[in-house]
C-alpha cells in the first residue's frame, strides 16, 4: 500500500500580512510560511492508517521557504519519504500544481493520494478534485475517517449541519482530508533536528508550471477602516448622560 500526502505552506495568518508592490500578491520579505491546517491533519490520517495495516507514506510539497523542516517534521512524525518539487511556485496555482505533481504521482503509482480539503490561500477551489481530474481518479472530499478494506477504502464524509455518512469506493482514489481521527502528532524540535541528521530530502524538478483555468488577480487590497471606536470619558454619571444621549441619537431610545 503506498499512500501520497501533498503537502502546501500557507501564509501565517496570526502574522500581519502585506501586499507587494505590484498589487496581486503578498509581500514575501517577511511572509511567515506554515503547514497548511489540513494537509496536517492528512499527513496524520496518513500515519494512522499506516499503524494499522502495512504502508509507505510519501509527503510531496513545493519548494516554499522553509519546506525542508517541514518535510524532516513529516519524517519524524511517520512518513517514509519526502519529496520537494523543485520550481518557481511563488504565483502558481491549484491547476499548476496539480499538473506539476501528476507525472511524478503516475511514477510512484500510489493507492491513495490524500491533500487538505481547502488552504487559506485557495483562489479557485481545492487541490483535490483538480489533481484527481489530472490523475483520472475518483475524487471524494470532506472526509474524517478512513478504514482500509482489501481493495477499497471505507470513509466517513461530512456533510453540513453535522450529518456523516459512510462510502466504500475502490482504490485508487484521491481524498480530500477535513479531519484525522485524531489531532496530528507533536513531535519535539530536539526530535526534528535529529532526524535532519540521518534523513535526506529527494528533490525533483517540475519543468513548466501552467497556471491556465484557475483564478487571475488581478488587485489585491487592505480590508478597509470604516469606524473607530469612541471612548467615552468623565464621571459616572457624565458618561450615563453621554451613553442616554448617543442612544436617543440612533433611536434606541426617546
Amino acid at each position: 500500500m503506498k499512500i501520497i500526502v501533498i503537502i502546501k505552506l500557507v501564509p501565517d495568518l496570526v502574522e500581519e500580512l502585506s501586499i507587494n508592490s505590484d498589487g496581486v500578491s503578498l509581500d514575501s520579505a517577511w511572509l511567515r510560511m506554515i503547514i497548511n491546517e489540513f494537509d496536517d491533519h492528512a499527513l496524520e490520517q496518513a500515519i494512522l492508517l499506516k499503524e494499522r495495516k502495512p504502508a509507505q507514506v510519501i509527503a510531496i510539497s513545493p519548494d516554499y521557504d522553509g519546506v525542508d523542516e517541514v518535510l524532516f517534521t513529516a519524517i519524524a512524525k511517520g512518513a517514509d519519504q519526502v519529496i520537494k518539487l523543485k520550481g518557481d511556485f511563488s504565483n502558481s496555482n491549484n491547476h499548476a500544481l496539480a499538473r506539476g505533481l501528476t507525472p511524478l504521482i503516475q511514477e510512484i503509482q500510489p493507492d491513495l493520494v490524500l491533500t487538505g480539503v481547502q488552504a487559506n490561500n485557495d483562489q479557485d477551489g481545492s487541490l483535490g478534485p483538480t489533481l484527481a481530474a489530472c490523475l483520472n481518479m475518483p475524487f471524494i472530499g470532506y472526509v474524517s475517517g478512513v478504514a482500509l478494506e482489501e481493495n477499497s477504502v471505507l470513509l466517513k464524509k461530512e456533510y453540513p449541519g453535522g450529518v456523516l455518512s459512510e462510502i466504500i469506493v475502490t482504490i485508487p482514489v484521491v481524498l480530500g482530508i477535513q479531519a484525522a481521527e485524531k489531532p496530528p502528532r507533536y513531535v519535539a524540535v530536539s526530535k526534528v533536528r535529529q532526524i535532519m541528521k540521518t534523513s535526506t530530502i529527494e528533490e525533483k524538478q517540475v519543468s513548466e508550471l501552467n497556471n491556465n483555468g484557475g483564478v487571475k488577480i488581478t488587485r489585491m487590497f487592505q480590508p478597509e477602516t470604516n469606524s473607530h471606536a469612541e471612548m467615552i470619558t468623565g464621571n459616572p454619571e457624565e458618561v450615563a448622560d453621554k451613553l442616554l444621549s448617543i442612544f436617543k441619537d440612533i433611536g434606541v431610545l426617546k
